[in-house]
């Protein structure tokens, strides 16, 4: 995440007494930016924040709000390379990258696409995500990033799942292995767009952040839409019918294409959380969902 609100003065304790409430992770976080702090001549505006795969500091450079990160897994250092190739179009603006730490632009608007969603203006957030994946997929100039990941490899956890748990795994793999067989309008792909990646950056409008650096059909970063933000939501009666409508208006995507990606990404998503030894109940949902959804067109 890349919004950190700013503590009122009042309300701020001193040095003293938050460094004696800091984590062990957090204390390490900051021995971990310390290097680019004084690098990059930066001051903190707030705690870490430690997250599985990476490390937040939020910052000011140059008297501006700026977020560090400091990745601590591959797919997040990758992420950081493709922040970089997108040079703020549609993204939030990196201003400094070196090895495995970033400096970013902060979001600093009010607005949050989960809570307008959750408001009555779910139509409303699905038109701005689709605008947003609109811009990242528009073509560049430049060359792509070498460290995209294809579809392909990004689903090779599917095939091996479907073979060990059947069912709607199965049906997934199915559906996945003729997509990624056929893919059209390739492009370099964010891979986990949804209303908590995609923030008001104030007047720069609407940027993404967190991207996984994937490479493929355009279409499979709309999936996630249909999977966020929350279960109360996605589950609802007629909303995800309704919202395959909108984003496939709003992005001109073909519908069965985005149904059927829709199904198969849940079906990778529920395999990940099998291989973790959870149950991927929300995953099977929204497949459930999509499938039946196909089999009424």
């Amino acid at each position: 995440m890349c919004r950190s609100p700013r503590a009122e003065s009042h309300g701020r304790v001193s040095q003293i007494e938050r460094i004696a409430t800091l984590t062990q992770d957090e204390s390490h976080a900051i021995a971990t930016f310390a290097p680019y702090v004084r690098r990059w001549e930066l001051t903190a505006d707030g705690d870490p924040i430690v997250t599985h795969s990476s490390r937040l500091l939020p910052v000011y450079h140059d008297g501006e709000p700026a977020m560090l990160k400091i990745a601590t897994e591959p797919e997040e250092r990758r992420g950081a390379e493709t922040m970089v190739w997108w040079s703020g179009e549609g993204a939030a603006r990196v201003l400094a990258h070196e090895g495995d730490a970033l400096l970013m632009e902060r979001a600093t608007g009010q607005q949050s696409l989960t809570e307008m969603a959750r408001s009555g203006r779910d139509d409303e957030a699905m038109r701005v995500l689709c605008a947003a994946a609109g811009v990242l997929h528009a073509p560049r100039s430049r060359p792509l990033p070498s460290s995209l990941v294809p579809l392909d490899a990004w689903f090779r956890e599917l095939e091996p799942a479907a073979v060990e748990y059947g069912g709607i795994l199965a049906q997934a793999a199915r559906v996945a292995r003729d997509l990624l067989a056929d893919q059209r309008e390739i492009a370099a792909l964010h891979g986990d767009i949804h209303h908590g990646n995609v923030l008001d950056f104030g007047p720069r409008g609407w940027l993404a952040i967190d991207p996984k650096g994937l490479l493929g059909e355009r279409t499979f970063d709309y999936v996630n839409l249909l999977r966020n933000p929350d279960d109360e939501t996605v589950l609802a009666r007629g909303r995800f019918a309704r919202q395959v409508t909108v984003i496939a208006e709003a992005a001109g995507l073909d519908r069965v294409r985005l149904l059927r990606w829709t199904a198969a990404f849940c079906g990778l998503s529920a395999a990940w959380i099998l291989n973790d030894h959870d149950v991927p109940a929300h995953d099977y949902s929204v497949a459930y969902l999509a499938l039946a959804e196909l089999e009424r067109m």
